[in-house]
């Protein structure tokens, strides 16, 4: 969970969150913030929100794939339904399976 603490007004700050990164990822943060000229702790709130956006869209974006397949699914079970049964012609063949 996120710390809140009070400044020195009394009102209370954003919440902060420590996290523990390797070398190399934190490097590239510093490198990230230099060019967009930020400070690391705003870059990687930046990428952050980015990541939560992405995210976010995608779970929208596979729901509606979801709720598309599931309406082709219910219209075709709607479409054989709606046919008409009618009776076989003759009498079923038999199979025959060949064992190996």
């Amino acid at each position: 969970m996120a710390t809140r603490q009070n400044s020195s007004n009394g009102k209370q700050k954003s919440p902060r969150i420590q996290v523990v990164l390797p070398e190399d990822l934190c490097e590239k943060l510093s490198e990230l913030a230099e060019q967009e000229s930020r400070t690391v702790s705003n870059m990687a709130k930046v990428l952050i929100q980015e990541g939560i956006k992405r995210n976010e869209c995608k779970e929208n974006s596979s729901s509606k794939e979801l709720d598309i397949r599931n309406n082709k699914t219910q219209d075709f079970i709607n479409a054989l339904e709606k046919q008409k049964t009618q009776r076989l012609k003759g009498i079923p063949k038999r199979l025959k399976f060949k064992r190996n």
